[in-house]
């Protein structure tokens, strides 16, 4: 069964955690005079930077990554969405605008407003989330740690182009305004309501590995599980797309308000 005080140490993961540390320490401490001459230490960046690390570490290290392999796929979908959602925007909050403009100043802006624009943000957001709950595709995932390790590598680069044209810190690659915000988060939204239907409307239990797993909550069998992963999925995400539609209108009627100052 579970052992609770057993966490994961793959060199691939603390490797890729701790590189990733490094490069931020270094590029905000001792490369900062010769990056941006002038520009202040990013406290509360760097918080955010190292929250965003230590919670891919919880989803990808802790024993919610056994339980999420081995018995549950709410489990897994808990994992995913720690992925896809704070994680992600954490590390792109704690990265300061001049590290960011750093980091693309050589990608030619056609390339750079492509890549990091909203069809492609939301597009491949929409297409990596829903293909990885293909059967096919999350059953093998679970088999095979490599797999493991490039569906989470995938998930979170997908999750950083999605939550690009919405907290950007760039000035040289900066978030939509205000409108174009609006119709890039409902469109995201709508898009994944397919894979949403998907896992909560299926007639059978699709995931072969939880079908024949131990079961970790008696009561709750393989198809209730499969339900509350789907809905899980579907909640978490519609908040998350709802909250940030609301917080964007909320902008946006300020910002068409004379003489209210902006946040």
């Amino acid at each position: 069964m579970i052992d609770w005080g057993s966490w994961r140490n793959q060199p691939v993961l603390l490797a890729g955690l701790v590189l990733l540390g490094w490069l931020y320490a270094l590029a905000v401490g001792p490369l900062r005079g010769r990056v941006a001459p002038g520009e202040p230490l990013p406290r509360r960046q760097a918080t955010a930077f190292a929250a965003g690390l230590a919670l891919l570490y919880l989803a990808l290290g802790s024993p919610l990554d056994g339980i999420a392999r081995t018995f549950l796929c709410s489990a897994h979908t808990v994992q995913d969405l720690l992925v896809l959602y704070p994680s992600a925007a954490l590390l792109l909050v704690g990265t300061p605008g001049w590290l960011a403009d750093a980091g693309l100043a050589r990608v030619p802006r056609p390339l750079g407003r492509a890549l990091l624009g909203p069809l492609a943000g939301g597009g491949i957001f929409v297409v990596m989330v829903s293909g990885w709950y293909v059967p096919r595709l999350f059953e093998a995932s679970l088999r095979a740690e490599d797999l493991h390790a490039l569906r989470a590598a995938l998930f979170l680069g997908a999750a950083l182009l999605f939550w690009w044209p919405l907290l950007s810190p760039s000035r040289r690659f900066p978030p939509l305004r205000h409108g174009p915000r609006l119709v890039y988060v409902f469109a995201v939204e709508v898009a994944l309501t397919g894979v949403f239907t998907y896992v909560l409307m299926a007639d059978h239990a699709m995931y072969a590995t939880y079908q024949h797993a131990p079961r970790l909550i008696v009561e709750l069998s393989p198809q209730e599980d499969q339900v509350l992963a789907g809905t899980l999925l579907s909640f978490v995400s519609s908040m998350v797309l709802v909250g940030a539609l609301g917080l964007t209108f909320y902008r946006l009627a300020r910002a068409e308000r004379p003489g209210v100052p902006q946040p």
